[in-house]
């Protein structure tokens, strides 16, 4: 085996072990959304009969909770202390639009992107240069494409979080405002109407109306409570309801009439939404039919003839 294999091979080991630790690092930051694993510990062992110690119980955790998820923690924090605060402002009302405001902090999702930047950049690098021996060109490229899809990837994935939660909201708004219409003209009060909805439904409209009712038990105004609320949704539908709510409750009008338009108003919009996407479907059925099932189909017509062509049967 000549030198120059095993420098080789020597790279290519070095190359994979810091990547493979770089991806364990990311790894263990994108699986930091269950909260800290320590306080679950200390809660578990706060219910059984024997205590144990605060040393025994950081040992009991895994090596991921222990070593890993703090090293990202301080990396990240590292790494994000160069992004300017209108940034991190802007993050952090997306990660809030996400529904994901107590379980990802704004750092370390810089961090992640940058850290997964800069391992995809590496192994696009050491593939190009290393392994595949490609020109100057081709590999820069390839590296930097491989890098700016590292550091775009987070994003995407948020944004399709928060295209998701926003879409679910407004199908459940229209069920919802009816719920709140029946309890309010039953004689509940608009507050407790709202944690009617919450105690009745599991997504994301019901849950952002128990943090309504809890606020305002805490002593925060109504208002501000309903605007704080259509502000972590930004869905247009939201924001009109919650506008026509405290316009009534400013006003002195009846919520129940108010509740009354609104839910009809919500059932005229969605089923022109639905009329809308029935709409589009034969043009986006064009696609598949097109590139799938048309050649499909021409092969299998086609397709005989076109061999007896070939071999000059004709």
């Amino acid at each position: 085996m000549s030198q120059e294999t095993i420098q080789t091979i020597g790279l290519i080991v070095i190359g994979l072990g810091g990547l493979g630790l770089l991806a364990g690092l990311i790894w263990a930051g994108l699986r930091e959304n269950r909260g800290d694993p320590l306080q679950e510990r200390l809660a578990e062992f706060a219910e059984s009969e024997a205590p144990k110690s605060l040393e025994e119980l950081e040992m009991s955790l895994s090596f991921k909770d222990r070593v890993l998820l703090p090293i990202f923690k301080a990396l990240a924090d590292r790494l994000s202390r160069f992004t300017p605060e209108s940034q991190l402002e802007a993050v952090r009302h997306k990660i809030e639009l996400a529904g994901q405001a107590g379980k990802m902090d704004p750092r370390t999702f810089f961090g992640t992107r940058i850290m997964l930047m800069i391992l995809l950049g590496i192994g696009g690098a050491f593939v190009s240069f290393v392994t595949l021996r490609l020109d100057t060109m081709t590999a820069v490229g390839l590296t930097a494409l491989l890098a700016f899809l590292g550091y775009y990837m987070p994003e995407s994935r948020l944004k399709s979080r928060i295209k998701k939660r926003q879409e679910n909201i407004v199908k459940a708004l229209p069920d919802a405002l009816d719920l709140l219409t029946i309890c309010v003209e039953a004689g509940l009060g608009f507050d407790q109407a709202m944690g009617k909805v919450y105690e009745k439904w599991d997504n994301e409209l019901a849950q952002a109306f128990g943090r309504v009712v809890q606020e305002i038990a805490y002593g925060k105004l109504r208002r501000e409570a309903l605007r704080d609320m259509a502000a972590s949704m930004d869905v247009p539908d939201v924001t009109s309801f919650t506008a026509a709510i405290i316009q009534a409750d400013q006003l002195g009008v009846s919520i129940g009439k108010v509740l009354r338009i609104q839910a009809d108003q919500m059932r005229v919009k969605r089923r022109q939404r639905a009329q809308e996407k029935a709409h589009q479907a034969p043009v986006k059925m064009m696609i598949p039919m097109v590139f799938l099932i048309f050649p499909s189909i021409w092969l299998v017509l086609l397709g005989p003839s076109f061999i007896i062509v070939l071999q000059g049967g004709y």
